[in-house]
């Protein structure tokens, strides 16, 4: 009875840790993982406890689009249970997993039918970490929220952050990038910085700060990579997504997962080629595994560099240099640049200084400058003046949600250059384009275009 018990589609990997693995987690990649970790089993069998699962449990969750399957440590009196979507969960109606645990432990002690404690954990079966990687973070976080479960003697509260990172909904804005055609004297969108943001949350801080404090944040960083790669299914142009060094040493060190970022990149319909890492500017230490062989695996691949808030006081000058033809691109810090000359003559002739050596770096790599955040008109015809043609700024475009983004984008070219001098200029279209951000629009609208 109990080999049979063990075994068909409701048991997989009930005695094999590597078959509940490859089931629960490598047949779901892409999708939200729960795993209920079950110990102190007291006041009845494993066995009827499983029927319990199957039939109490199940009927508190109140879900019919759900697969699971169960684990059990012997020696150890440890019962897992693998809870994952069979299609999709929207995030609107994510199930409460924890409160479902809670009532059917009060359900059971109140029939006293069984006494147990628990502990739910969950996660993304991303499509990078390895199965011993994902069940590890879970079998940890399972352990930790059982401990703390018996102290709060309440079960976990419901984490908007990891039912985001965990959730089908593929939401991200981008804030294209523009480039000036100073023989056509039009300006057009290539591409674009993609963020966090469009639905749950506003921006990535906002994320950020709902994650707990003893997650591992370089992971967390893996998952929102992977889930903005997703959003972008498709889209056309050069897209940047940032990452921090040891982000990128810390996980791509594995040339497996650099390659598996890479067929994730490519299954969605995106040209490694157009798809850059923007390498923000954090502390990092690669005294272990150098960062530049990670950012080789990367480029041999045919993925590229930018270097992020270049500017006088920047110190990824070293990784500039280390990382010589992969850096493709340089962010231009707006210190570098806001210094008018009737206001600090020595900071605008730095400034200059400046410039002419980022152009010297990126003419020695065949390079790009990306002039960030510039503020008004001036500003915009003082880079073009000096040769500067790439912006990423809020007075062209600010950012938009990257549904939008691949509907317009081809209507985003050639918009003249006289239609942003009026458009930026006007008080009235001045206002509405501080309100609206995008210049497109703006001048469509007012029928300049």
């Amino acid at each position: 009875m109990k080999n049979q018990i063990f075994s068909g589609p409701y048991y997989y990997g009930m005695k094999d840790l590597d078959v509940f693995k490859k089931t629960f987690i490598s047949e779901n990649r892409g999708k939200p993982l729960f795993l209920i970790r079950f110990e102190n089993i007291t006041g009845i069998e494993v066995i009827p406890f499983l029927d319990l699962l199957r039939g109490d449990f199940y009927a508190c969750l109140d879900l019919e689009d759900i697969s699971f399957g169960f684990h059990y440590f012997e020696k150890k009196g440890i019962l897992l249970m693998g809870i994952a979507p069979l299609f999709e969960w929207n995030i609107e109606k994510f199930p409460n997993i924890e409160n479902a645990v809670g009532k059917f432990q009060n359900e059971t002690l109140r029939g006293k039918v069984a006494s147990f404690h628990f502990g739910v954990s969950r996660t993304q079966s991303n499509f990078i970490s390895t199965n011993d990687e994902i069940f590890d973070e879970l079998f940890k976080s399972s352990e930790k929220n059982l401990n703390d479960n018996l102290i709060r003697w309440s079960w976990t509260y419901y984490n908007k952050a990891n039912t985001y990172i965990s959730g089908s909904v593929h939401e991200a804005m981008i804030q294209p990038t523009v480039i000036f055609n100073p023989k056509q004297k039009t300006f057009s969108v290539k591409g674009g910085e993609v963020f966090v943001g469009g639905g749950a949350y506003i921006g990535y801080k906002d994320l950020i700060n709902d994650i707990p404090a003893d997650q591992d944040l370089n992971r967390i960083e893996l998952l929102i990579l992977e889930k903005l790669i997703v959003a972008c299914d498709n889209a056309p142009g050069l897209l940047k997504f940032n990452i921090s060094p040891q982000s990128l040493i810390d996980t791509f060190s594995s040339k497996e997962k650099v390659d598996k970022l890479n067929k994730l990149i490519n299954n969605k319909n995106l040209s490694p080629e157009n798809v850059r890492f923007e390498l923000v500017e954090k502390p990092y230490d690669d005294s272990e595994y150098p960062l530049k062989d990670v950012c080789q695996a990367f480029y041999d691949h045919g993925l590229s560099f930018a270097a992020d808030d270049f500017g006088v006081k920047s110190q990824s000058h070293q990784i500039v240099l280390d990382l010589g033809i992969m850096i493709k691109e340089f962010k231009l810090d707006p210190i570098s640049f806001k210094f008018k000359i009737e206001e600090d003559q020595i900071k605008f002739l730095d400034n200059l200084a400046f410039i002419d050596y980022c152009k010297r770096l990126a003419d020695n790599r065949e390079a790009v400058i990306t002039a960030e955040a510039v503020e008004d008109l001036d500003t915009l015809r003082f880079l073009m003046e000096h040769q500067i043609y790439q912006f990423q700024a809020n007075i062209l475009f600010g950012k938009m949600s990257i549904t939008e983004y691949k509907r317009d984008f081809e209507l985003l070219h050639s918009i003249p250059d006289d239609v942003v001098k009026e458009v930026l200029t006007d008080k009235i279209l001045a206002e509405k384009q501080r309100r609206v951000g995008n210049v497109f629009r703006v001048a469509v609208e007012a029928g300049l275009i």
